[in-house]
């Protein structure tokens, strides 16, 4: 049988279909603003946080206090781009955080042996764990939470036996390049601010231009759909989270140079900020769909709703968590409510 060509124009995808001739545009332009809300929704309150705060606070929008919150903000987000990856794909990564502080130590002990060394120990044993925690979920086909919660408690205890319970803390010696890359400033900014934005500019490319991207949107939308259509399924997973242990390994090195040592008590809770930035920056918990750049707009204002709340004194850190959490569960309703909106037009 011979497939017959047409000419008719195929719509993009994602667009929505086109009003037919005498037909009401709402239900498209409907599907527009829902889609605009979603995807810069967290910018829109970004801006409007920030605006009242530097109104009501002398001290929010000085250049030492902005360029404090970019560089703290700079760690999370690196972990938040890995995370965004694997959740478009449908999955969850809970390891990211004993990732965090494991590749931190690992930095700061390989310091001793030379910045190439500190650098690439972190990244390849994270990675590691990653490329492990890939294919006990594609190949296995094992739940995301249980593989995820595994390599959180096995990285955990081993960045515990490398300190000896957190007794030992390895440091990194001032002017070394590590030191350098983590405390420098470039143009007025830290070094790890520029790493940041140079690896969501690369993200941002590889989701959106590249046959990888594509196909971890389609895992995340349909998997069978996707298995139909000839996608790697089993090798887009390895490789996303492959990628997001790679990078929380990256921030977890960059981080200790910042601080000039492994500090052990960090990165507790860190896969749930990572979550919580990721979601709220507009990407489906469900997958198949996510921005980079949203995720990054949802770190930020997870700091700056952090640093209301240090300027305003009189409240405990604790309020932060309370107001994140609130603000969270706000963004999961509202994208429920958009996507069934969207799926009944």
């Amino acid at each position: 049988m011979t497939a017959t060509k047409t000419d008719a124009p195929v719509a993009p995808a994602g667009r929505g279909k086109q009003p037919a001739a005498g037909e009401p545009a709402g239900p498209a332009r409907s599907e527009r603003v829902s889609a605009l809300v979603q995807q810069h929704g967290a910018l829109a309150v970004l801006v409007v946080v920030s605006l009242v705060a530097s109104f009501s606070f002398d001290s929010f929008a000085t250049g030492d206090n902005v360029g404090n919150m970019a560089t703290s903000s700079a760690f999370l987000a690196i972990v938040a781009l890995g995370m965004t990856f694997v959740i478009i794909t449908g999955g969850i990564d809970l390891s990211v955080g004993s990732l965090f502080a494991l590749g931190g130590v690992l930095a700061a002990w390989g310091s001793r042996h030379g910045t190439l060394v500190a650098l690439l120990l972190p990244l390849v044993v994270c990675g590691a764990v990653g490329v492990v925690n890939g294919l006990l979920v594609a190949r296995s086909r094992l739940a995301p939470f249980i593989v995820t919660l595994a390599a959180m408690l096995g990285a955990r205890g081993l960045m515990l036996a490398l300190t000896d319970e957190g007794a030992e803390t390895y440091l990194i010696g001032k002017g070394s390049f590590l030191a350098e890359l983590g405390q420098g400033t470039t143009f007025g900014l830290g070094n790890p601010v520029w790493i940041t934005l140079a690896l969501f500019a690369a993200g941002a490319v590889v989701l959106r231009r590249t046959r990888f991207g594509q196909h971890v949107y389609a895992v995340g939308g349909n998997e069978d759909a996707a298995a139909l259509m000839g996608a790697p399924v089993a090798r887009t997973k390895i490789l996303v989270y492959t990628l997001s242990g790679v990078l929380a390994g990256l921030a977890g090195a960059l981080n200790a140079a910042w601080l000039a040592s492994g500090v052990t008590i960090l990165g507790n809770g860190m896969e749930l900020e990572a979550i919580s930035a990721v979601v709220i920056g507009g990407t489906l918990l469900t997958g198949g769909l996510g921005y980079v750049s949203g995720s990054l707009v949802g770190v930020l204002l997870l700091k700056v709703i952090q640093n209301v709340i240090n300027q305003i004194g009189s409240l405990d850190s604790s309020y932060q968590q309370v107001v994140s959490g609130a603000f969270l569960a706000v963004v999961v309703v509202a994208q429920t409510w958009l996507g069934r909106r969207r799926q009944l037009m």
